[in-house]
This record gives C-alpha cells, sequence and structure tokens, in this order.
C-alpha cells in the first residue's frame, strides 16, 4: 500500500526569504497568491483608512497601516490584512520590518477569491490570537459586519450597512457613515 505523502508546511523563515514581486500571505503553512485588489476595493479601503486615521490621530490612540504589511501570528501563519489597528498599549509588537502579533483592529475587504479565507481560516486565526476586534467588508451587499472578542473566539457584534453610521466598539466615539464609504 502506498504511503500518502506528508504535506508539506512553509515556515515564516521560507515565507521572508522569498524574494517576489507578487503578494503572497502564509495561511496554515500554504503560500496563498493574493491577487491585486480591484478599483472598487481600493477606492473603499482609502476611505476607511483615512476615516480610521483621523480618528485614531486626533486622540493619540496608537498606529494604522495598510496592506501590503506582514502580521506574523505563529510560525506558519503571516497575514496581511487590508487594514490594521495597533494600539499605543500594544506597541511592543510593531518592529521596522512587521508586526509581530496580533494587531487589535483587523479590516478585510471581502472579494470573491477571499471571501472564504477571510470568513473561514482568517477568522478562526485571528480569534485565537487575540485581534480585539474584526471588520468583514462586504463590497457587494455594501456592508460592514464588526466581529469582537469574547471567551470563544471572535462572534458577531454588529452589521451596519449603507445609509447607516458604523461605530465600533473598540474605537468607541467613532461614527463613520458608510453612505461616504461606499458612494461610487
Amino acid at each position: 500500500m502506498a504511503q500518502p505523502k506528508p504535506r508539506l508546511k512553509f515556515t515564516v523563515n521560507d515565507y521572508m526569504s522569498l524574494h517576489s514581486e507578487k503578494r503572497y500571505q502564509l495561511l496554515d503553512g500554504d503560500m496563498i497568491l493574493a491577487p491585486s485588489p480591484t478599483t472598487r476595493h481600493q477606492t473603499v479601503a482609502q476611505r476607511l483608512s483615512l476615516a480610521l486615521q483621523e480618528f485614531v490621530a486626533a486622540g493619540s490612540l496608537g498606529r494604522l497601516w495598510f496592506a501590503p504589511l506582514d502580521v506574523v501570528l505563529s510560525d506558519h501563519d503571516v497575514a496581511q490584512p487590508d487594514i490594521l489597528f495597533v494600539s499605543n498599549e500594544r506597541s511592543s509588537i510593531v518592529t521596522a520590518a512587521n508586526i509581530q502579533g496580533a494587531p487589535d483592529l483587523v479590516v478585510e475587504i471581502l472579494s470573491s477569491g477571499t471571501v472564504d479565507m477571510d470568513r473561514g481560516y482568517k477568522l478562526a486565526l485571528y480569534g485565537r490570537h487575540n485581534v480585539r476586534e474584526y471588520w468583514l467588508v462586504d463590497l457587494d451587499a455594501e456592508t460592514v459586519e464588526i466581529l469582537t472578542l469574547g471567551d470563544q473566539g471572535l462572534s458577531p457584534a454588529a452589521t451596519f450597512r449603507r445609509g447607516e453610521a458604523l461605530a465600533s466598539p473598540l474605537l468607541a466615539g467613532m461614527s463613520l457613515a458608510l453612505d461616504q464609504v461606499f458612494s461610487e
């Protein structure tokens, strides 16, 4: 009887040694090629980033970044969230090269090629590593689903739609009109 081949799992060292012009993520030891985002994706990401940056800067709350920036969560997991926030209290995870641990907030903008990973493996991964808040931005439905960290990992807290103002449990006092985010 033939023995099944063992599954090859890449490590952070393998990932860091890549010299590629393409954008990859390392998820559960698999190198995942990330296709270039669409113009709509980029527009929404920019609008969210600007609004978040303004709020974070006004309150001197921490630092905001956007993809591509490596977030090293384990020896087999390096994600590149679309947008991420690290509070001042957790600034020790920020290095010159990457983020070494879970950001406070991760924002993923869903696309047909990433929706299963973002709602599946990444949701579990971010919860397991104590991301405090996770936003799933659905361009088709024009919604932002906010999940917050609890005893069982990340679970749904609220879903905001176009025409509503997003309020973040993590970023108390922030109000973001989704009409502005999703407008054409």
